[in-house]
């Protein structure tokens, strides 16, 4: 059996995991807070933060998968998408370890591990499968063929899901990251107090960005004490529109696939409302429904192990010239 250490360091967070005989047994993962107070994430606050964590966090991965060094069979690094400097951080690390230890380099691709991160655990969807994938920075479709055969079938042509939550939960006064904030915040709500206009967008594809102005500019129309008084309501209305263009899509693509099988992929799947929307649109259009366990869903190095472990089968390796991509596709 194989042994793969896996290093994910695409953004803020710093993670090690170590994927052992079929199964993860460690995922340490070390979240950056110092960004909450510029509301974002500073890539080269993250990249120094990065460089202090990562050796103590792969330390702690293998000491909880009682590893040695001796027992990898390879090692596996998100190569992108992400920041720069951050995948420079992870990915130099992993190359002087694979050199160190004369084991195979395998690069992987961060958002096609967030799907992968459906065979981690029981139940495991049967290939082929369809996975809607959202993230801070990616809104996909993607037709699942295989653990390394994968299509895009849509996306989104300006902003993702993930952001559209973060800035907009930003226009509201939430603290960063705003998406689980602006979830908080709508339980309280109505999510049919105020209605948002859905984009009409060709095919599969996903847009956001009109709907981002669409509350900035209701939000300046309003007197001075509306959020005090319609936040909870505000949120839910927003939540419940961004949770709708993305069932509306969902839906057209299960039709034009004719999938049996769907999934539910990336941190945004961590949002409790889209989970129950989408295991209901499972139910309605009766497929079988996947979503990976919270700590699986938002960025962690245990995808990045259990992506890493498919592409070592498959001896799909890289060579130690490799470079980190920001921009990497899929």
């Amino acid at each position: 059996m194989s042994t793969i250490l896996g290093i994910e360091s695409s953004c803020d967070d710093t993670s090690a995991a170590v994927w052992k005989d079929g199964k993860i047994v460690s995922n340490v993962v070390v979240s950056q807070e110092i960004h909450q107070k510029w509301g974002g994430v500073i890539p080269e606050a993250a990249s120094r933060n990065h460089l202090q964590n990562i050796a103590p966090v792969v330390k702690e991965a293998m000491a909880q998968a009682r590893c040695e060094w001796s027992d990898l069979s390879a090692i596996a690094f998100t190569k992108g998408p992400g920041l720069m400097g951050p995948l420079l951080v992870g990915g130099q690390f992993a190359k002087g370890l694979a050199q160190a230890l004369n084991i195979p380099l395998v690069g992987v691709n961060h958002m096609k591990a967030h799907i992968l991160a459906h065979l981690i655990e029981d139940p495991k969807p049967d290939f082929p499968f369809l996975c809607l994938t959202v993230s801070g920075g990616h809104t996909q479709l993607v037709w699942v063929k295989s653990a390394v055969e994968m299509e895009v079938l849509g996306e989104t042509l300006d902003d993702a899901a993930g952001e559209a939550f973060d800035k907009m939960a930003k226009l509201i006064g939430l603290p960063y990251p705003g998406g689980p904030h602006l979830q908080k915040l709508a339980e309280n709500g109505n999510p049919k107090a105020f209605a948002f206009t859905i984009p009409q967008t060709p095919g599969l594809q996903f847009s956001f960005s009109g709907l981002k102005t669409q509350v900035m500019v209701f939000l300046q129309k309003q007197g001075p004490g509306f959020l005090s008084e319609n936040a909870a309501d505000f949120a839910a209305s927003i939540q419940f529109t961004i949770i709708e263009i993305l069932m509306r899509k969902l839906k057209k693509a299960i039709v034009e696939t004719q999938a049996k099988r769907i999934a539910l992929a990336g941190g945004v799947s961590a949002n409790g409302p889209l989970r129950l929307a989408f295991m209901e649109l499972a139910k309605h259009q009766h497929c079988e429904a996947y979503i990976p366990a919270f700590q699986f869903c938002t960025d962690n190095a245990g995808m990045i192990a259990c992506a890493g472990f498919e592409l070592w089968k498959a001896q799909i390796f890289e060579d130690l010239s490799c470079s980190s991509d920001p921009r990497l596709k899929f």
